[in-house]
C-alpha cells in the first residue's frame, strides 16, 4: 500500500472561504486551491484544522471535495481531513471522500472525546478498515487532547490502508521513535511549522503547513533545501519565517493564517464562530510581523520551482 503513494513536499492545510454572511463561498475556496498549485506546492489538505474542518455541515464538506478535485485535475494529491465525534460519523465521511475520488484522508481522533490510547487506536482502525483510501492519521496533542503515541502507531501496522503519519506535537524525537519500531512502515510527515527544518532532519518527507496558504513558495523553498540538506541556504530562509511559523503554533492560528493569507492578496480573513477576529491588538501585532517579513522578503534559493506567475 505504502509503494502507492508519493505523497512528499509541502500540503498546505488549505483554508476554507466564507462570504460576509459566513455562508460558504466555494468559488473562493476554488481560487485559493488553484493559486497554491500554480505557486508550486506539492499538495494539498483540504478540511484539516486550519480549514475550519468542525465549523462545516457535511454537505459543506463534500462541496469542498469535489471543488478540491476538480480544479486540482491530477496535478497533485488532495486528502481530505475527517475530524468528527464519533467513528461512525468518521466513517461516513470517509465513504464520501472516496465517491468524490480525493486521493487519499487524514483522520483525526475522534473529536470531544479524549480517549485511552486502545480507543484512539480502534477509531483509527476502524475509519482505514472501512475504506481503500490511502490514510495519513493526524497526531496534535496539544489541540484534540489524545496523543498518538509510537506504540499506537506500532498497533496499526497491520492495517494495510494507513501509509502515513503526520505529527503536530512538536517533538521531533517522535520521527526516531517510530522509525526504530517500525522502520520505513509509514511516510512520515510534520504538521508543526516551526520545527520543520529540524523534522525533515529527522526524516519526515512532507510538511502539511499552515504558513505555506500565505507564503507557499517560501514554504516549498524552504522545505526542499531541507530535504537537500541545503541547510547552510534555509537557515537565513528558515529565520527570516520563524515568527510567523510560531502563528501555527497558537490556539488562534487559523485566525492569524487567514489575516496573513489576507494580507497577501490570496483570501479573506473571515473565520465562522466560535472563532472570532483577533482582538485589535494581535490583529496589529500579526499586521506588524507581516509588514516587517515583507520589507525583508528573502530572495529564494533555486529549487526547481516553477517561475512565479
Amino acid at each position: 500500500m505504502a509503494a502507492r503513494i508519493s505523497w512528499e513536499g509541502v500540503f498546505p492545510a488549505v483554508t476554507t472561504q466564507f462570504h460576509d454572511d459566513l455562508s460558504l463561498d466555494i468559488d473562493a475556496t476554488a481560487k485559493v486551491m488553484d493559486n497554491l498549485i500554480r505557486d508550486g506546492v506539492s499538495g494539498l489538505i483540504i478540511c484539516g484544522s486550519v480549514g475550519e474542518n468542525t465549523s462545516l455541515q457535511r454537505s459543506e464538506k463534500i462541496q469542498i471535495m469535489e471543488a478540491a478535485k476538480a480544479v486540482a485535475k491530477g496535478r497533485v494529491p488532495v486528502l481530505c481531513g475527517i475530524a468528527e465525534f464519533t467513528t461512525a460519523f468518521a466513517v461516513e465521511t470517509a465513504k464520501e471522500a472516496a465517491r468524490v475520488g480525493i486521493d487519499g484522508i487524514m483522520v483525526m481522533p475522534a473529536l470531544v472525546y479524549s480517549s485511552k490510547p486502545h480507543e484512539t487506536a480502534a477509531h483509527f482502525r476502524a475509519v482505514a478498515k472501512a475504506t481503500d483510501l490511502p490514510v495519513m492519521l493526524y497526531n496534535n496533542p496539544p489541540i484534540y487532547k489524545n496523543d498518538v503515541t509510537p506504540d499506537i502507531l506500532v498497533s496499526l501496522a497491520d492495517v494495510d490502508t494507513v501509509v502515513c503519519f503526520k505529527d503536530s506535537s512538536g517533538d521531533t524525537r517522535r520521527f526516531i521513535d517510530t522509525r526504530n519500531m517500525v522502520g520505513d512502515r509509514f511516510v512520515l510527515f510534520a504538521g508543526l511549522d516551526d520545527v520543520i527544518v529540524e523534522s525533515v532532519a529527522m526524516g519526515a518527507v512532507g510538511w502539511v503547513s499552515g504558513m505555506s496558504n500565505a507564503f507557499p513558495r517560501e514554504g516549498e523553498t524552504l522545505f526542499r533545501l531541507a530535504r537537500a540538506g541545503r541547510f547552510a541556504e534555509a537557515m537565513p530562509l528558515y529565520e527570516w519565517f520563524m515568527p510567523l511559523l510560531h502563528l501555527d503554533a497558537r490556539p488562534d492560528l487559523v485566525q492569524c493564517i487567514k489575516l496573513c493569507e489576507h494580507i497577501m492578496g490570496r483570501g479573506t480573513a473571515l473565520t465562522r464562530p466560535p472563532r472570532l477576529a483577533l482582538l485589535p491588538q494581535e490583529k496589529a501585532e500579526v499586521e506588524a510581523m507581516m509588514a516587517k517579513a515583507l520589507a525583508n522578503r528573502p530572495l529564494l534559493p533555486g529549487v526547481g520551482l516553477p517561475a512565479a506567475a
